[in-house]
């Protein structure tokens, strides 16, 4: 949520960063100030009347007195009531707005994304005879396609024998990496509530991209959303800032119609795991917290020995909490485009507002800064180690980093 003093004091500025993201005409920022000023019109009021019963409170009643002193409760009541109304339709408008983009974000949505750089080199695949990973996770039994889809349907898989040796094998790479840089690991519940929900942004405009039960809690489709509510509603200590957490979740989205023919087996699905790095800092250390998550995310990808690039995101491409967001993005040779593996991004305050986060600070209490990163996700992490590391003969090559936990060094056809 944004700071409504900062929409006032600089109108044009929040409203000029707002349009990167945003079409002119479908916000208001006049209509948001107007409630606010009506807000504060009608504490007054309600103040001037309750100081008002304070002061007879302390005289003798008499009939004349009882009667006026009625009156002034009616009028308090029906005033608490406006405010009440007044202050939800301001929180309404205040948590439709997205978050500011940072000056140094462009204006757009894909077309305007910005590779920063990029490692590695594409791998020179055998022409005609390279395998898609979907056919190399069958062929190798990695991956059970149609058993998944019996169980749950459409956009699920099952990983089977060595398949779900390399998803733990990826899965426990990470959590050691964030372990020897003395992030805390932290396992939350799955569930959420609906305040969590609107805390991290998803709520109101993206309830239906997310899984709920008939208890009213949503599954989590980033483990962002656990990390976050971890602290919400808590006053932390500003000695003990930043606070580095990492996390282990299965994530869950409904991605309705975004399904492309191009994006099958695991590329894009309703579940998924990932390791979540999150920190709270500071507001004066905020980017050099987010330099850091996107160098821990490079060297994560480039400890596998894959292919990719770093890409800076446009304004529209991003998430509508985040200042700014970096995608970590690895080469998929059969689909001839990078995917995402790792999305690092900084909220500033916008989060930490809605789930009233703040620190003790010289001169009074201070909203916190939100940064999270993937690190990683792996559901595109093994369709590019498959694809990139293919042989001729339909085997896989393991990452070196890998091969330990998984038990061998190369992926065959079993005969």
């Amino acid at each position: 949520m944004l700071d409504i003093q900062k929409i006032r004091n600089q109108k044009e500025g929040v409203e000029k960063a707002l349009l990167k993201r945003m079409e002119k005409g479908s916000f208001s920022l006049d209509e948001i100030i107007k409630l606010d000023d009506e807000r504060k019109e009608l504490i007054q009021k309600c103040d001037e009347l309750k100081a008002e019963r304070n002061k007879f409170s302390k005289t003798k009643p008499t009939p004349e007195i009882i009667a006026e002193m009625k009156k002034v409760g009616e009028s308090i009541k029906e005033l608490d009531e406006k405010l009440a109304k007044t202050e939800e339709e301001l929180k309404e408008k205040l948590s439709a707005l997205p978050n500011m983009p940072a000056d140094d974000v462009v204006a757009g949505g894909k077309e305007n994304n910005k590779v920063i750089r990029s490692f590695g080199e594409k791998p020179r695949l055998f022409g005609g005879q390279a395998k898609d990973h979907v056919e190399l996770a069958t062929s190798l039994g990695l991956i059970d396609y149609e058993r998944a889809a019996k169980m749950s349907g459409a956009g699920f898989w099952c990983y089977t024998g060595d398949g779900a040796l390399l998803e733990w094998a990826l899965l426990n790479y990470f959590v050691d990496f964030h372990k020897k840089n003395n992030y805390e690991f932290l396992l939350l519940p799955y569930l959420l509530n609906e305040e969590s929900a609107y805390a991290s942004g998803h709520l109101p405009k993206f309830r239906e991209d997310l899984f709920w039960t008939s208890d009213n809690l949503c599954l989590d489709a980033t483990s962002e959303m656990m990390l976050l509510n971890y602290h919400r509603d808590d006053l932390l200590e500003n000695n003990k800032l930043p606070r580095k957490y990492y996390s282990y979740s299965t994530c869950f989205r409904r991605e309705a119609g975004s399904y492309r023919k191009e994006e099958r087996g695991m590329v894009r699905g309703h579940q998924f795991n990932k390791i979540e790095m999150f920190q709270f800092t500071k507001p004066e250390d905020s980017w050099v917290a987010f330099d850091e998550l996107i160098k821990n995310a490079e060297e994560l990808v480039n400890g596998l020995g894959l292919n990719f690039q770093t890409v800076q995101l446009a304004a529209e491409d991003a998430s509508a909490a985040m200042a700014k967001t970096i995608d970590i993005e690895v080469w998929i040779p059969s689909m001839e485009t990078f995917k995402e593996v790792s999305s690092v991004s900084n909220a500033l305050d916008y989060q930490a507002r809605r789930a009233n986060i703040r620190y003790r600070a010289e001169g009074g209490n201070q909203f916190v800064h939100t940064l999270n990163g993937s690190g990683l996700a792996t559901s595109r992490l093994i369709p590019a180690i498959l694809e990139q590391f293919q042989n001729e003969d339909g085997s896989v090559n393991v990452p070196e980093v890998l091969q330990g936990m998984v038990g061998k060094k190369k992926l065959e056809i079993k005969k």
